[in-house]
């Protein structure tokens, strides 16, 4: 076995191969995002420094995707916030939303019904997740943060970083919804062009791996 050279990039790679990005997209149709801004390890959930009760119990929450989010710069709070999102339906992505006391109220989120809101608020504003955990792929962090840094600036209540999207070969990747749609190879430019296509109603071909939630 041979190592991998430090200067190796897997998205310079598959930009070279021409790899197509079509049919990328992540495919689980219920998804918990958690606001944590502590350190992101290469398993960001198993790896962090939630409380040993909460990490069991978002690592036992069956058909549910979970990433941890955090506001461009590390700043975090008041309070924990949260959102459900269902992507893939017929009726198009739906998205929920809460601020938690603490960590441990996660504890009492209603499973049974966690892919229908029950007890959050429904949120239909913009929301941008951009993978940036370079602890997994340096591709994510070097190309994500930029990317952060720049739609943040434009949408500072819409724009989150978040843990391992998929894909980092395609990086800087990011989820937009509540299109629902999975963008890849951006940089700051084309990501600020690619999310006011969006909110215009256009998708941006280019740029789009795909929808969320479907085969």
């Amino acid at each position: 076995m041979t190592s991998t050279p430090a200067e190796f990039r897997c998205s310079a790679a598959s930009l070279l191969d021409e790899e197509s990005m079509a049919g990328t997209a992540p495919t689980e149709s219920t998804w918990l995002l958690v606001e944590y801004a502590g350190p992101w390890g290469r398993k960001a959930v198993a790896e962090s420094r939630l409380p040993d009760d909460v990490r069991t119990f978002l690592a036992g929450l069956d058909g549910v995707r979970v990433q941890l989010i955090r506001r461009h710069g590390g700043v975090s709070g008041p309070g924990v916030r949260i959102f459900v999102v269902r992507v893939g339906d017929p009726d198009g992505p739906r998205v929920w939303t809460a601020v938690l006391d603490r960590a441990e109220a996660l504890l009492d989120l209603d499973v049974a019904n966690l892919a229908t809101g029950a007890g959050l608020t429904a949120d239909d504003a913009p929301l941008w997740l951009v993978c940036t955990n370079g602890r997994r792929d340096l591709c994510c962090a070097e190309h994500g943060r930029p990317i952060a840094s720049a739609l943040s600036a434009r949408w500072p209540e819409s724009t989150w970083e978040t843990t391992h999207l998929g894909g980092h070969r395609f990086a800087g990747t990011m989820l937009a919804l509540p299109a629902g749609v999975v963008l890849g190879r951006l940089d700051a430019d084309s990501a600020v062009h690619a999310c006011d296509g969006l909110m215009a109603g256009r998708l941006p071909v280019g740029v789009t791996r795909g929808r969320a939630g479907l085969a």
